[in-house]
């Protein structure tokens, strides 16, 4: 499936790596980076409404959809690089950058490693890396078995979700929701999540390793984001923006009660999030 109206294009951002990329727009550039288990789609609603006052770009993330999926590079470092790279060769230089759920992740890296790239970001319904190990303890981690699954070393978590993986990736994108997803819609993600099983579980391991690694040594230095950052997640339970305070001096955080697919749910609400972002 595709978002009406946009151009696609497969953009090569490394040797082995090229990004199947949605395109549409003028002025300047929005990307906007999907989650689990989905793919660029999940924008097709926010996309062409941003896309009358900006270039909308909407890749599938390595590792997803019609994206390469090359063996290793699931690091959030190489996979921010990657957006870099896109946006430039894309004629974009600077660009604001939104990221849901795995995005949300890549998203998180860019802004911290690419300060001279990245000129608003917005984070949708996740944690900073380390904070979501920390807070996901006990039986509440229950809710984020995936996490712990995929964590594990290679062969065992791809064989699993091998055995069953329309019910796998589909317990989630019938749990999380608010509302069931059009046949299609839901099909199309099912069958993208299907075919990159591996590259989806390396990308979740390398959140349980390496990415909790660069992440950790960027908060002992002290290390915070330049640009505004606007947050965007359900009730966690807790004071999730605290949490994000030391990360992002200059943030606007909302809680929302649409579900985990907010760009779905209430896509007018998330369109004018971006929007309100993009104007400071």
């Amino acid at each position: 499936m595709n978002i009406e109206g946009f151009e696609y294009r497969d953009v090569r951002v490394a040797d082995d790596v090229t990004l199947h990329t949605a395109i549409a727009g003028s002025g300047p550039a929005f990307v906007l980076l999907h989650g689990f288990p989905q793919t660029h789609l999940m924008w097709r609603h926010v996309a062409p409404a941003l896309a009358g006052d900006y270039t909308v770009i909407c890749p599938d993330l390595r590792g997803y959809g019609a994206s390469s999926k090359p063996i290793d590079g699931y690091d959030k470092r190489t996979m921010a690089q990657d957006i870099v790279t896109l946006a430039a060769a894309l004629g974009h230089e600077r660009f604001a950058l939104a990221g849901h759920d795995r995005g949300a992740h890549v998203a998180f890296r860019a802004g911290l490693d690419h300060p001279d790239r990245v000129t608003h970001l917005a984070i949708l319904d996740v944690l900073p890396t380390p904070e979501m190990w920390d807070v996901l303890r006990g039986v509440d981690a229950a809710v984020a078995f995936h996490l712990y699954l995929m964590a594990q070393p290679a062969g065992l978590p791809e064989q699993l979700i091998a055995g069953a993986p329309d019910a796998f990736f589909g317990y989630f994108l019938d749990a999380w929701g608010t509302a069931p997803f059009a046949p299609d819609v839901r099909g199309a993600y099912l069958e993208a999540s299907r075919n990159a099983i591996p590259s989806i579980v390396a990308d979740y391991r390398a959140t349980a390793t390496i990415d909790l690694e660069h992440d950790r040594a960027d908060r002992a230095a002290g290390r915070t984001f330049q640009m505004p950052v606007a947050v965007v997640q359900q009730d966690w339970g807790f004071p999730a923006a605290e949490l994000w305070h030391p990360w992002a001096p200059d943030l606007t955080h909302q809680t929302v009660t649409c579900g985990h697919f907010m760009a779905e749910a209430a896509p007018e609400l998330i369109t004018e999030v971006l929007r309100t972002l993009r104007r400071k």
